[in-house]
């Protein structure tokens, strides 16, 4: 067995060493070890008496979980793991991933006036109804988050169409055009299983899991947002706010 302060890897262990070695890398990251910055390669191979082949294994995990960002001739750097949503309240995943000291940018899949019929129908809309129809990957510092769709009606929304989404927010968007955005709505928020596509795209090795959030946002009541984004379960949790005289989620 390798020893390090209390912490065995077992070779006898029908475990591999790079599975012992990735867990036992996750427990520290999560406690918070690493605050000047993730040991190379050589560090872990001396500190862990593995091979290289092991740290490499291990590492190459927790680079594709986004939890560590290597760059040429200088030391990895631990990223900020968790994007947190506040339940209750419109929320922008822009200003979240901002607010921890991330940049967030976006990987335009499709923008442009496009026709839906469960996105139409969500908007109480017919079902040849013009819509605005936004398809991004959103990542935070380069490390994919989540595959973002939003649908509002072309009437609304139309102006959006030839807009940069790179390094914007949908809903600055929109007051920069001179459109309100949603003040209410629902969402809805599942466990997934991600397909092979979309396991491709959040960079994210199958079978994994993640969260759709599909939201309708209203205007004075009516809806005019139909969102469906689908999220790295690695990279994200929810939260709630409660007090002495209780909470309430859901409708």
């Amino acid at each position: 067995m390798a020893t390090l302060d209390g912490v065995r890897l077992d070779r006898t262990s029908a475990q591999p060493l790079w599975a012992q070695l990735h867990a036992d890398l996750l427990r520290r990251l999560e406690a918070g070890e690493f605050t000047r910055g993730f040991p190379a390669e050589g560090e872990l191979r001396e500190e862990y008496a593995v091979s290289r082949h092991t740290v490499r294994e291990a590492l190459r995990r927790i680079r594709a979980a986004g939890l560590v960002r290597s760059g040429r001739g200088r030391r990895s750097e631990v990223l900020a793991t968790t994007i947190e949503q506040p339940l209750g309240g419109l929320y922008s995943m822009f200003a979240e991933v901002e607010a921890r000291g991330m940049r967030q940018t976006s990987r335009v899949l499709s923008c442009g006036v496009t026709r839906e019929v469960r996105a139409a129908q969500a908007l109480g809309l017919p079902p040849q109804t013009d819509l605005f129809g936004l398809q991004r990957l959103r990542l935070a510092d380069d490390v994919p988050l989540a595959h973002d769709c939003v649908w509002m009606p072309a009437s609304l929304a139309g102006d959006l169409v030839g807009t940069d989404f790179t390094r914007t927010a949908l809903y600055e968007e929109l007051e920069r055009h001179g459109v309100a955005r949603p003040d209410g709505g629902y969402e809805r928020i599942a466990a997934a299983v991600l397909d092979d596509e979309l396991a491709e795209l959040l960079e994210v090795d199958p079978p994994a899991a993640g969260l759709v959030i599909e939201r309708t946002g209203t205007l004075q009541g009516s809806p005019v947002e139909c969102r469906r984004t689908t999220v790295r379960a690695d990279r994200y949790a929810l939260t709630l706010s409660f007090d002495a005289d209780g909470f309430t989620v859901g409708r």
